[in-house]
């Protein structure tokens, strides 16, 4: 200030002095502070890396998400897909049978009807004799064994395939010697 200026305002009291001292002092503080901040690379560096990796993360969100639709999508046409050639193979089926039905003689269907009568009821009397002859106890364990298979059908058939396999094979390096 000039001496005209503390004459028309008069002269500052000490306290008044302190708290500009003070506001010079925070202003002061607030600007090395900012100076600090634009001259710490390492931490503006860790502040880009953050930022970066907010996006990459926003980014691999948005595209799971597009993912997931067109995913959703194909499924949808595969379905429709699979639907219409299900629906085509059975009618070419329905076709076929009628086809073969139409050309086959009324002899041979009759005999056919025939044949197929016989062995169920042959079937059916295999059926009776085995259920009199069998004992409670192993019908019993037989129809465990049947109800552990049928719950366990997919590693029965993938095992027997594989002893199947292994048989084929042992056979087949049998014959090359």
């Amino acid at each position: 200030m000039n001496d005209e200026s503390q004459n028309k305002m008069g002269t500052p009291t000490p306290e008044e002095l302190r708290e500009q001292v003070e506001r010079t002092r925070d202003e002061l503080g607030q600007t090395v502070e900012a100076l600090a901040a634009k001259a710490d690379i390492k931490a503006q560096a860790k502040e880009k890396t953050a930022a970066v990796k907010e996006q990459a993360a926003e980014k691999a969100a948005v595209a799971r998400e597009q993912a997931a639709e067109k995913t959703a999508v194909v499924r949808e046409q595969a379905a429709e897909k699979a639907a219409a050639a299900s629906g085509q193979i059975r009618e070419k089926t329905e076709q076929a049978a009628q086809l073969v039905k139409d050309r086959t003689p009324d002899a041979v269907l009759e005999k056919t009807a025939q044949a197929a009568a016989q062995v169920r009821e042959s079937a059916a009397q295999a059926k009776r004799y085995a259920a009199e002859k069998t004992p409670d106890p192993l019908l019993e364990k037989a129809d465990r064994a049947a109800t552990a298979a049928r719950a366990n059908r997919t590693p029965l058939i993938a095992g027997g395939a594989l002893l199947v396999a292994y048989l084929l094979i042992r056979r087949s390096r049998g014959r090359n010697r």
